[in-house]
């Protein structure tokens, strides 16, 4: 029965997320509030997962995106694209360039929170949509990141190796131990 109370509430919070009346982190925090009150989700758990470094880390990029803006910053970066030409793909190639060399020494989400608001600036001012700017800027910031092997790791959910890691060897995608070795 638990099964199709998670997925019924499930189904609410996608039918309450595309209906967009109410905002999205209340949405959430109402799927959780009914999980908790059904007893689906332990009162004790049900507000662990807001301590993980993934969640910590796009908090902190929302704050640090809103000071960006509000600092300047943003339509310093705007300005500075807008002047190198008026083409939109020469545009996304100064901001790809700008977010791969920035994610090649810090983390690849804070250089995204520092190209994202100016893509989306550049975006609707020409009228086009912003995921068509997002999209490959996410994928420099990825690239940008590969580059560099001495930068610390650019991943909220990456785990060290550890004994009961999966491990890939010689072609085999079995999971190993350690000890197995």
């Amino acid at each position: 029965m638990d099964h199709l109370i998670v997925f019924a509430t499930l189904a609410g919070t996608l039918a309450l997320f595309v209906w967009g009346r109410i905002r999205h982190d209340f949405v959430a925090l109402i799927s959780l509030f009914v999980l908790v009150l059904l007893g689906i989700v332990a009162p004790a758990q049900a507000f662990a997962g807001f301590g993980h470094p993934a969640v910590i880390t796009v908090a902190a990029v929302l704050v640090i995106g809103r000071a960006l803006e509000h600092s300047g910053l943003i339509d310093l970066l705007s300005r500075w694209v807008t002047h190198a030409g008026s083409h939109l793909v020469l545009q996304i190639a100064m901001l790809c360039a700008l977010v791969a060399v920035a994610s090649a020494f810090m983390n690849n989400v804070g250089a995204l929170a520092i190209v994202m608001p100016v893509a989306i600036h550049l975006a609707r001012r020409s009228g086009h949509s912003p995921s068509l700017v997002l999209m490959p800027i996410a994928f420099a910031s990825l690239l940008g990141g590969m580059t560099t092997r001495s930068a610390p790791r650019r991943t909220s959910s990456s785990r060290p190796s550890g004994p009961t890691n999966p491990v890939r060897h010689s072609g085999c995608s079995t999971s190993r131990r350690s000890a197995d070795w």
